[in-house]
């Protein structure tokens, strides 16, 4: 029943900014961890940033700096904002939301960020 709907991809230029956001079809709450993923062509889907219930945050090393994980919790929404965007951030971003209740890991059908001139 757990829906995650992932909004606010698009085109950008090198240096602009973008902010996705993940909508969940219930209260986040119930999750353990939201977290963002992405995954470029070619490549395996990585880990961008992470929340916990606990409002604990972790980035990897390439976004740090940059991009910012947040939540609201009255909106049952999460948040990426990417700032400083560089080529080398296309790719399409995934929501992920993780419950430790029912060890289930949820995901959103991604949406695409490309960062060109």
């Amino acid at each position: 029943q757990v829906q995650l709907a992932e909004s606010g991809g698009g085109l950008v230029q090198p240096g602009g900014s973008l902010r996705l956001s993940c909508a969940a079809s219930r209260s986040i709450f119930g999750f353990n961890v939201m977290a963002w993923y992405r995954q470029a062509p070619g490549k395996q889907r990585e880990l961008v940033a992470r929340i916990t219930v606990n409002d604990i945050t972790n980035y990897a090393d390439s976004v740090k700096g940059r991009f910012t994980i947040s939540r609201d919790n009255a909106k049952n929404t999460v948040y990426l904002q990417m700032n400083s965007l560089k080529a080398e951030d296309t790719a399409v971003y995934y929501c992920n939301a993780y419950s430790i209740y029912s060890n289930t890991n949820y995901w959103g059908q991604g949406t695409q960020v490309t960062v060109s001139s």
